[in-house]
């Protein structure tokens, strides 16, 4: 009898995102006691999340760094990579600028430039808003809360419509073998579709994230026609990527 009740309060959650003990007296036919013991119960098992004024499901929520705690991480490589970056950028050129903290500073290079730039990243749009010169779109969508830039849909749908000169993607993690990687499947799918609709992608990168691998596959390395990292990238793996016959620009 508990163990059916536990599982009909989770399968309850799964449909609202907070319950009081009352709904959950309702709908179980128990008291409010034996409800605060069984929350109590699952509490402990991980299963719920007790908060002020009832419960949630306690959901799973992938460990992200935020843009400001990145920005100081490996700073002047990313300083290099966008420098290298910005030199291919022509006026005129319409670009797209991934979210990261190596394409902020990308952005941060171009300002002086006449040209049309798409980003689902919200720094790169206020950043640029304040020059005339530059026409700015920002995608659209929901914002995720790590790096302030926009996934979903909406921001899919933008992006598959646009064909710019140069795409810079940036990353969490490539490797020859897995490709490019991404810590959730919304982050996934906006890198995934920069990379289809482009004259030229360029994943921006430092040479940390090489060798490792998260959960959601954007696409094959090959996916893009160059690759710009720093220098402290080991001999061996360069060779590696350049056998894929993708550019590489060590800096």
């Amino acid at each position: 009898m508990a163990q059916e009740r536990s599982k009909q309060i989770v399968e309850y959650l799964k449909m609202h995102n907070l319950v009081t003990v009352d709904e959950l007296v309702s709908i179980t036919g128990a008291s409010p006691a034996t409800i605060r013991r069984e929350l109590i119960k699952l509490d402990k098992e991980g299963a719920v999340y007790r908060v002020h004024g009832g419960v949630t499901l306690n959901r799973f929520v992938p460990n992200q760094p935020t843009t400001s705690e990145k920005q100081g991480q490996h700073h002047k490589e990313k300083l290099m990579i966008a420098a290298a970056a910005s030199k291919l950028v022509k006026p005129g050129d319409s670009i797209v600028l991934d979210a990261g903290t190596t394409t902020i500073e990308i952005a941060r290079n171009l300002i002086d430039i006449p040209l049309r730039v798409i980003t689902n990243d919200l720094h790169i749009g206020l950043l640029l808003a304040d020059y005339q010169q530059i026409e700015v779109s920002v995608t659209g969508g929901s914002v995720d809360w790590s790096s302030q830039s926009c996934i979903g849909d909406v921001a899919v749908n933008f992006l598959s419509k646009v064909h710019p000169t140069y795409t810079f993607i940036s990353c969490n993690a490539f490797k020859v073998d897995t490709g490019i990687t991404a810590p959730t499947s919304d982050k996934a799918a906006v890198k995934r579709v920069m990379t289809q609709h482009s004259s030229k992608r360029v994943l921006v990168a430092d040479s940390s994230k090489y060798g490792l691998t998260q959960l959601f596959e954007v696409s094959p390395l090959t996916s893009v026609d160059m690759i710009i990292t720093d220098s402290a990238l080991d001999g061996k793996e360069a060779d590696e990527i350049r056998k894929l016959g993708i550019e590489l620009i060590l800096c």
